[in-house]
């Protein structure tokens, strides 16, 4: 095992990919996505369910090594300004199998 970042991300889904090229940028380039979250946060209620997509949430999930971090949370920062969203970012250890 090796202590690694995990990031863990809710955003708007029409942000996301915007949030991968810039993950891409920082030398991230494995993630998983779950489309159309649902949830509460400052900017109200997310249900996943509008069928126009206009509001839905997706989730990513990613890691990286822990020298990547700040720049990494500081390119995702402005994303989740203008439209909001969270970024979470937690100690880890990656299992190597």
């Amino acid at each position: 095992m090796r202590p690694i970042k995990r990031v863990e991300i809710v955003a708007d889904s029409a942000d996301i990919p915007q949030i991968i090229r810039l993950l891409e940028r920082r030398g991230v380039s494995g993630y998983t996505i779950v489309r159309d979250v649902a949830g509460r946060g400052e900017r109200g209620m997310r249900l996943g369910d509008d069928p126009g997509g206009a509001f839905q949430n997706s989730y990513l999930l990613t890691t990286c090594e822990p020298e990547q971090i700040e720049a990494l949370v500081e390119s995702i920062r402005p994303v989740l300004q203008r439209r909001g969203g969270v970024c979470l970012v937690t100690d880890a250890w990656w299992v190597r199998h």
